[in-house]
């Protein structure tokens, strides 16, 4: 019989897999320095045939990762007999089972992949993720998973969001396939910092740690902010949870149901100096934008985001709010949790909307559609992105602000986003998820009044925001522009590289309309050769002019073009309190910002 053939014969008679007994995996760390894992999966099989698949993306990163790709030396056997298999999917191997009642697989992953969605594996620690290294049977399937973890002799310490197996302090249990997936694995030698907030149970896994980074002092921040969270959802929905804090000196960070990978630098504590210096409140921001999704994605989630189909895109309209909505309460718990100030809240706002109001591509790209275009856009940027999309996460954190400004508005300062949030966690908090219109019915109903019109124009049309509501709201005000004007050009060149190159050209600017292109290199300006770290500084030499004459190299070919000089006064987008902001408005900044009375000393 011909592979070909094979397949076809194992396809047709393969019959999905009820997982009744449990599917068992031993993971292995043989000689990490080579940073592979050895799997072993004991999986129980009904019928001729059993196909099993490896998930190609992991919740909250929506991209097609391809994780079979790092997987190799696949063997199947059944009571220590070899068995055939041929993979049938890029990510499915199919197996004749022979009648057997449980089959035995072995294979290798490299995983040497620092991101948070991915495996790090080296002679210090494993850090893993679910969905590269679980295959599971195609079907309908029950679970529960037992995971089995064989440490180094080196390594002394694992932990994960999963429940032990009493008697067995080496296995974990998982009471389905999206669980498993759901919760990273840590196994090394770090320093593990408990803390109680609530009555329940926190693990800060500081791997990386050293004598730089005071973690003690880091988890008693944390605890702070777990408390804000608590006091504003009413609760902690869960035993105990874990954040992987990987000091490694990547970044990122991803949420899971009762834990979070996040990466970072141990030199963002040790030189961030003062509490609140900006290094360090950057990882605390990422902290409590991972912990928001907590509620915010991992139980209130839009009906798409689960039960999840691992194998194939999962689309919604709705990230502006799962991530989005996110973005704007990270800073804004800080402030409340006081690990934060209310500087340091409007100049993340302040951010967010130069960010949005300098991409040109807020004109040309709906939020919602963003957030549907997420597999082939946000994760796939190239040197045109900006002039044709925006990022949900930083449209969708200021519509969150716009929104809870409104709301506090037209119910003086009654009802806020926060009840938003609760109510919508309490309707659809469950199995379900909501859809947008159920959301925005919750918000309006929260409000006293209809914001259909609102959301239609902020989520579904390129109009530009409007802001005089919040600025009104709360006595803030956009700073003034400095009187000084700068030459405007729309090309942005590569920083530090010994030659000037364009990286990006900005839709609608003097570089646009004269034909620069990105990859041309940028050799002399009328004339006179230009450095690297000349531009622009070196056209302010000729403000007098209309424009310039650039010599530059286009795939080795040199050509001149013609740049006009446009100088302009660029806006600005930092809010600060009005001059004339009443008590009053005052007032309803600090309500917005209050701190909570359950907060930790």
């Amino acid at each position: 019989m011909t592979r070909r053939h094979l397949l076809l014969a194992l396809a047709l008679c393969a019959i999905p897999a009820i997982a009744r007994e449990p599917i068992r995996y031993t993971l292995r760390f043989p000689a990490p320095h080579t940073h592979y894992i050895e799997v072993s999966a004991s999986i129980p099989a009904t019928g001729p045939a059993l196909e099993v698949f490896m998930a190609v993306w992991t919740p909250g990163s929506y991209l097609v990762r391809e994780y079979a790709r790092n997987v190799e030396n696949f063997h199947a056997s059944a009571g220590g007999r070899p068995l055939v298999w041929a993979k049938s999917r890029k990510n499915r191997w199919l197996i004749q089972t022979g009648g057997a009642s449980r089959v035995e697989l072995r294979y290798l992953v490299y995983a040497r992949e620092a991101a948070v969605q991915g495996n790090w594996v080296d002679a210090g620690f494993a850090m893993l993720n679910g969905a590269p290294n679980f295959v599971t049977p195609a079907g309908s399937i029950t679970g529960p998973y037992e995971v089995a973890i064989e440490l180094p002799p080196s390594w002394k310490k694992h932990i994960s969001g999963m429940k032990l197996k009493p008697g067995e302090p080496n296995t974990y249990l998982a009471a389905g396939f999206d669980e498993l997936l759901d919760c990273p694995i840590y196994a090394g030698n770090a320093p593990i910092h408990e803390f109680e907030v609530e009555g329940r149970m926190h693990y800060l896994v500081n791997e990386g740690e050293g004598p730089v980074w005071d973690g003690p002092a880091s988890a008693r921040e944390v605890a702070r902010i777990v408390a804000e969270y608590s006091r504003m959802w009413g609760g902690l929905p869960y035993d105990r949870y874990v954040f992987f804090n990987m000091l490694t000196g990547s970044g990122g960070g991803l949420e899971h149901r009762n834990s979070t990978w996040l990466n970072s630098s141990p030199w963002v504590w040790a030189g961030a100096g003062s509490p609140g210096a900006p290094a360090r409140l950057g990882w605390l921001g990422l902290v409590s934008h991972e912990f928001f999704h907590l509620w915010n994605v991992k139980r209130l989630r839009p009906v798409e985001l689960g039960p999840f189909d691992f194998e194939n895109e999962v689309y919604t309209r709705s990230l502006w709010l799962a991530e989005g909505v996110t973005s704007y309460y990270g800073p804004l718990a800080m402030t409340r949790a006081g690990v934060s100030s209310e500087t340091n809240f409007l100049a993340s706002m302040s951010g967010a909307i130069n960010l949005l109001q300098s991409t040109p591509g807020r004109l040309v790209h709906p939020v919602e559609s963003a957030s549907f275009d997420a597999w082939i856009k946000l994760y796939r940027p190239n040197e045109n992105s900006a002039n044709t999309t925006i990022s949900y996460y930083v449209k969708g954190a200021v519509i969150g602000f716009l929104l809870d400004a409104r709301i506090r508005k037209l119910t003086n300062g009654a009802r806020s986003l926060d009840d938003v949030m609760v109510l919508a966690y309490k309707r659809y908090g469950g199995a379900r998820g909501f859809t947008p219109e159920e959301f925005r019915r919750t918000a309006s109903e929260i409000a006293g009044t209809g914001l259909s019109a609102w959301f239609k124009d902020a989520l579904e049309t390129t109009k530009e925001l409007d802001y005089s509501g919040m600025l009104d709201y709360y006595g803030l005000r956009f700073r003034p522009p400095s009187s000084a004007s700068t030459i405007v050009t729309g090309a942005t060149v590569s920083a530090g590289a010994e030659r000037v190159a364009v990286t990006r050209i900005q839709r609608d600017t003097p570089a646009w309309s004269a034909g620069l292109n990105v990859n041309d290199e940028i050799i002399a300006v009328n004339g006179y050769r230009l450095r690297p770290g000349q531009w622009p500084a070196r056209l302010d030499y000729y403000k007098d002019q209309k424009q310039v004459r650039l010599l530059i190299a286009r795939r080795d070919l040199l050509m001149t073009i013609d740049l006009p000089l446009a100088i302009e006064t660029p806006p600005s987008w930092t809010l600060e309190t009005a001059p004339n902001a009443t008590a009053e408005q005052k007032a309803r900044l600090k309500a917005l910002l209050r701190q909570s009375p359950a907060g930790l000393p």
